[in-house]
């Protein structure tokens, strides 16, 4: 009634608007679902992304902790290297390697220690690994460049110094080193290439001019070797280092005039230049000229400038050929000279000793013995370390029977060098020459027990014991020392000739005396006191017809005072009384003769 009759607009079908409701609200019932689902969606993609962030944050931490780790045991390894204890160095660094492989300084170390012990194939594996990892540190080309040396792989390493002068800035220094290689690797023609380069880069040097030189020679190619030199005199005329080279040069390929020149021009301008001189000295020795190269030598030799060791050189060379007058002459005045520069050297004043020893060897000169032992005894004065100067001295002093000094400087060497037999041998000889025989057995006896190790030093003690036994009277030892000799030297003639002699003294075992200095003079036919003492014992054995012979064979030889009192002696047994008496009035006066010669010529009897 009122209200509903007084509604407006047109009636509505309450079922269809029900169902377009319905129709709405299910479409925006998908529409929620798929936005839900949409929503779910990218909440779920939200979550696996950060997933897979966080995965790899936690890898770049790990991979982080592991460069870490490594870098730390790196460390340990390198303090390891320090101090030298490679095998722990090495097992550190191995580990490093292993959480780290692309660590290029880590290979390096571990082939520095395969290198150190010399296990070069594993050394170069780690070496060229760690260049292939850091092309541009230049430690890495030298260390793999060193393995290929001591392979002598020169070549591969000569490739490796090339790659790195062409990579490496500022390594032109290594050039020198690329140089070598090539002259190792006999590859010549680069080696010259290389050494060209190093001229255009830093300018001449002797170095490389020297170098260049030996190049050359070596491929025979003597013309290039001396003009290399040539220029390098033309540019520095006053460097003496090139004419030498040059004059030696020529020196060793038979070119000596061609020397003469430079060296005369640059003595004109130094000639104080003592090594100057002495090349020039040898080029005219060379030629022939021996008065010019003396010249030359007496003028280097007394300038005090110029050491004493190439004098001497040269002197020593001189005295090879002491057999040509003039060399003998021509060495006096070098040796002369070379005092004259060192008068306070000991080794100045011993080469004139060893020049005038050498003399009197050659000569068999007393007087060139006594000057050689002036200038020994100089030398001691100067400076007494040198046993080889004792040893020489105390030669000739027995030689020249100077028995006082000879038991005197004996005694003082003695002292300086307590461990050396030779001079206790020279100081009991000096005892037994001056009949102190009991002090020479103490001494001799000192210088065998030393000499047990050298048979042929005990030879020598055991001879000058049998001696000093006899003296002594006590015959058994003389004869046990003397047999001694025998069983290493059978034919050792200072026992044959004093064993025999002594027994026929003796008149002791005469027959083995015999076959002794029978064997004696069969190996020494001219020596007169071997033929002397055979007679002797011939005599001993009433023999006196073969006595007399081998007595006239000694006079021929040596007519000394003992052989003419023996062949008085025989020639009285012989019933020849007047010719006795003259031999023993020939002999009186002379050395070695026995006391009761004056007897025997005013009795004219024989006194034995």
């Amino acid at each position: 009634m009122g209200c509903h009759g007084n509604s407006s607009g047109p009636a509505v079908n309450t079922q269809e608007y029900k169902l377009k409701i319905d129709n709405r609200m299910g479409r925006y019932s998908w529409i929620l679902i798929l936005t839900f689902l949409t929503c779910l969606g990218s909440v779920q993609y939200a979550d696996a992304q950060g997933k897979k962030k966080r995965d790899k944050e936690e890898q770049s931490k790990a991979t982080q902790r592991s460069l870490l780790q490594a870098e730390v045991i790196f460390l340990e390894g390198e303090k390891y290297f320090m101090i030298e204890d490679y095998n722990k160095a090495l097992i550190f660094f191995q580990k490093s390697l292993e959480l780290n492989p692309e660590n290029a300084a880590c290979h390096y170390k571990v082939a520095q220690i395969l290198i150190i012990s010399e296990e070069y194939d594993k050394a170069l594996m780690y070496a060229t690994k760690a260049l292939e990892l850091d092309s541009t540190n230049k430690y890495y080309y030298l260390q793999t460049a060193e393995i290929y040396s001591k392979q002598s792989n020169f070549a591969a390493a000569a490739q490796v110094f090339e790659t790195m002068l062409a990579t490496i800035p500022n390594s032109d220094s290594h050039l020198f080193d690329l140089a070598a290689l090539y002259v190792y690797g006999n590859n010549f023609d680069a080696a010259i290439t290389t050494y060209d380069k190093i001229e255009s880069k830093f300018g001449l040097s002797r170095e490389v001019v020297f170098s260049k030189q030996r190049i050359y020679l070596k491929q025979n190619k003597l013309e290039e070797a001396v003009t290399e030199v040539k220029e390098m005199i033309e540019l520095f005329p006053e460097e003496s280092a090139y004419v030498f080279n040059l004059s030696e040069l020529y020196l060793s390929n038979n070119r000596e005039d061609e020397a003469i020149p430079y060296l005369e021009r640059f003595i004109d301008n130094h000639p104080d230049d003592a090594r100057a001189r002495l090349i020039l000295a040898e080029v005219f020795k060379k030629k022939g000229e021996l008065n010019m190269a003396i010249e030359q030598l007496i003028q280097a030799f007394t300038n005090p400038d110029l050491e004493l060791t190439p004098k001497l050189n040269v002197l020593v060379e001189y005295m090879k050929q002491l057999s040509d007058p003039t060399v003998q002459e021509n060495s006096k005045k070098l040796a002369q000279s070379i005092l004259e520069a060192h008068p306070y050297d000991a080794n100045a004043q011993a080469v004139n000793g060893d020049l005038y020893l050498n003399l009197a060897n050659q000569q068999q000169s007393d007087e060139y013995k006594e000057t050689a032992l002036n200038y020994y005894r100089q030398a001691l004065l100067l400076d007494d370390s040198n046993f080889n100067i004792w040893q020489n001295v105390l030669q000739i002093e027995a030689e020249l029977s100077q028995v006082d000094s000879l038991q005197k400087h004996s005694e003082q060497a003695i002292e300086l060098f307590p461990n050396q037999p030779s001079l206790y041998y020279y100081n009991g000889f000096a005892y037994i020459s001056n009949k102190d025989p009991e002090t020479a057995l103490d001494v001799l006896e000192q210088g065998r027990k030393l000499s047990k190790s050298d048979p042929n030093m005990q030879v020598v003690f055991y001879s000058l014991l049998g001696d000093t036994y006899n003296e002594l009277e006590q015959y058994p030892e003389s004869e046990e020392a003397y047999e001694a000799v025998l069983q290493v030297d059978p034919d050792n003639s200072h026992v044959l000739n004093n064993y025999s002699y002594f027994l026929s003294l003796r008149k002791e075992n005469l027959d083995k005396a015999k076959r002794m200095s029978s064997k004696l003079i069969k190996n020494n036919p001219n020596n007169p006191t071997f033929l002397d003492t055979h007679a002797w014992v011939l005599y001993m054995l009433g023999d006196y017809k073969e006595a007399k012979k081998f007595l006239e064979l000694a006079l021929d030889e040596d007519a000394s005072g003992t052989i003419i009192e023996h062949y008085g002696d025989v020639l009285f047994k012989l019933g020849e009384i007047e010719n006795a008496v003259k031999q023993w009035n020939r002999a009186k006066g002379m050395d070695d003769t026995s006391d009761l010669i004056d007897k025997k010529i005013a009795d004219r009897q024989l006194y034995e």
